[in-house]
């Protein structure tokens, strides 16, 4: 639960307070620049006319970032649990405004210019994202690495994998609807939650838009709290396990198909490419390929199944309606049927050993026979187990709503 982040506090009153906007910065130890984020967000509330707030979800500092928020006129929740994600969830949880515009505290964003981003959620629009691409990327406000490795290839990959429409999925300048973002319940701790949003937003059907925002250099003198390559497999592990498609399927699919090819053309007999002879080591390769790719888009099934019914993914009618034909019985009878053939070709092995007493048998003839009998009685077992296990997932999906 989100408020298990939060240390208790007091909230009387604070639903009397008509509140418009909450400006939500994560904080820690970031006495050198704070003040001025807080005075930038403090002056565009004043300056607009928007009702609003701004709020600081402090994750444990030590350097006296709390006294100094509260000196400059910002509220203070501070946030249990570490890790930037859930820094933002808890000021998310604690924020009184019917909008939150969440940035930085390092003065890298302008939070004096916000009226693009409270247009565009007063239009109606669940996710409001900065483009630093668009508006400006400063000298020396984003390294390299980031600007032409990181952020092109992790945004691409997540308009690819999701059709997202956000042009940079790791921009710390975003706004959006509260209750529609609890409502899509976040949950990473750390620097991945930027991608958790926008993916689940996108997957959710949010109605999402996008505004020009500008980088600045960070105004602190110590180290950004950000770690290149860590927190970038972070995030690229993350839209690979929210997309089962591209982590089991595709990859799965490609497996099984070139995998069989191979087998159908190599079990005549050896092949010469090029002056390279392919034969029943290749053979074997293939039929690994076969295994492999038929196994992974079982774990398709399954991932994509367990995420509709985990409330991960919307519903897809069609998908359930295909694993609804998928019955345990219908798996268990086509795991019987490539039993049998697995087995009679296991059976015309043995009669070619037979013809020869039981003595040295030709590889290049019998793992012809043996190779594709392997392979079906392997599948066979996993058709069979795989049908088991939807039946589980199935049993467990009754029970909870039953409950």
């Amino acid at each position: 639960m989100l408020e298990t982040l939060i240390r208790p506090i007091d909230f009387a009153g604070m639903s009397a307070v008509p509140c418009e906007l909450t400006i939500l910065m994560p904080c820690l130890n970031e006495a050198e620049t704070l003040a001025i984020c807080i005075a930038k967000a403090r002056g565009y509330l004043a300056a607009s006319g928007v009702q609003g707030e701004v709020l600081i979800a402090d994750n444990g500092s030590t350097d006296g970032s709390q006294s100094i928020a509260m000196d400059a006129g910002a509220r203070v929740v501070p946030i249990t649990e570490k890790g930037y994600g859930s820094a933002l969830l808890g000021g998310i949880l604690a924020a009184r405004g019917r909008f939150v515009i969440m940035g930085d505290s390092d003065d890298s964003y302008d939070f004096g210019d916000l009226d693009a981003f409270v247009a565009k959620l007063r239009e109606g629009h669940a996710l409001v994202m900065g483009n630093r691409f668009k508006g400006g990327i400063k000298p020396g406000a984003m390294p390299p690495l980031h600007r032409y490795l990181g952020n092109p290839v992790l945004t691409t990959v997540g308009r690819i994998f999701f059709h997202s429409p956000c042009g940079d999925f790791h921009c710390g300048l975003r706004g959006f609807d509260r209750e529609a973002i609890l409502g899509l319940d976040l949950q990473a701790p750390g620097m991945e939650f930027a991608s958790e949003m926008v993916v689940k937003a996108t997957i959710h059907g949010l109605k999402i838009a996008e505004v020009p925002t500008t980088l600045s250099p960070d105004g602190r003198s110590r180290p950004p709290h950000l770690r290149s390559w860590r927190d970038g497999w972070r995030h690229l592990r993350f839209l690979l396990l929210f997309s089962p498609r591209w982590l089991f399927l595709y990859p799965g699919l490609g497996l099984f198909a070139s995998g069989t090819a191979m087998m159908a053309w190599l079990l005549p007999g050896p092949r010469i490419v090029g002056g390279v002879t392919l034969d029943i080591h290749t053979l074997f390769y293939a039929s690994l390929a076969v295994v492999v790719g038929f196994h992974s888009a079982l774990f398709y099934v399954f991932a994509r199944l367990y995420g509709m019914r985990e409330g991960l993914a919307p519903r897809d009618e069609q998908f359930l309606r295909m694993t609804k034909a998928l019955t345990l019985e219908a798996g268990l009878l086509a795991g019987l049927t490539l039993l049998l053939f697995g087995l009679a070709l296991a059976l015309l092995a043995v009669s070619a050993w037979t013809r020869t007493a039981f003595g040295v048998l030709s590889p290049e003839h019998a793992m012809r026979l043996v190779i594709p009998s392997g392979t079906c009685i392997l599948l066979a077992f996993q058709t069979a187990y795989g049908a088991f296990f939807l039946s589980v997932l199935e049993i467990r999906s009754r029970k909870r709503r039953g409950g």
